[in-house]
């Protein structure tokens, strides 16, 4: 066939394009919409508001997409469900805690209990996440919650990332018992003036009372250890 053969299709023009039809109102001008990573990062934020205020159970996904401005089903198309939304509203703050560092990861040995004292003085200035997260973990002993694996797996990890940090401080004179000790008594500390400066800001200094309680455990387990101040 003749190249220069006509296919009878004929091609639009291009000074026509976008033009409307006589007596036709001109078309809205397309709005794009926002990146996904953008629209979810926004979603997770208003989920950790909701589920830290009113708790899991209570607050709704309704909720949650009213504040981002979109449908019930927008939240679902993103997340796939109220469980899934829920992990990684967990998963979402931990990553904001190391998102300075090195690597994105948390650091080892003196560096790890800087850090932490780093990251509690931050949380002074988010009292949101902070509640977001002691809400969740506290719903999370309850029987069937969805973020019970999840809480139970990032304290396993989290007590051994202390344990390691702590032997690598106190060198081989700390026990694996000793330092499992340790780690766990520095989660609860944290945990627990979380709580209470939660119920009383004022009275509670929760970067000091973190990093005082953090020293005391690490001087008694490591009393060998000259240790720096932290923070």
């Amino acid at each position: 066939m003749d190249d220069d053969v006509s296919t009878g299709v004929v091609a639009p023009d291009p000074s026509a394009a976008g033009s409307p039809a006589p007596g036709l109102p001109a078309p809205r001008p397309h709005r794009p919409r926002k990146a996904t990573a953008e629209r979810r990062a926004e979603i997770l934020r208003a989920a950790a508001r909701t589920f830290g205020t009113k708790g899991y159970k209570t607050g709704s996904l309704a909720e949650v997409a009213e504040q981002v401005g979109i449908t019930h089903a927008g939240v679902l198309h993103h997340f796939g469900s109220k469980e899934q939304l829920l992990v990684e509203v967990l998963e979402f703050r931990d990553k904001e805690d190391v998102q300075e560092l090195e690597g994105q990861h948390i650091p080892d040995g003196i560096e790890l209990f800087h850090h932490l004292v780093r990251t509690v003085r931050a949380n002074e200035l988010r009292p949101g996440i902070v509640q977001g997260y002691t809400v969740l973990t506290g719903e999370s002993v309850t029987e069937n919650h969805p973020a019970r694996q999840w809480v139970t797996h990032r304290f396993e990890v989290l007590r051994g990332e202390i344990m390691h940090a702590i032997q690598v401080v106190g060198g081989p004179s700390v026990t694996d018992d000793d330092a499992r000790r340790a780690a766990s008594a520095i989660i609860a500390l944290m945990d627990g003036l979380q709580v209470q400066w939660l119920l009383d800001p004022e009275d509670v200094h929760l970067a000091e009372a973190t990093r005082a309680g953090i020293d005391a455990i690490l001087r008694a387990t490591c009393p060998e250890a000259d240790l720096p101040p932290l923070g």
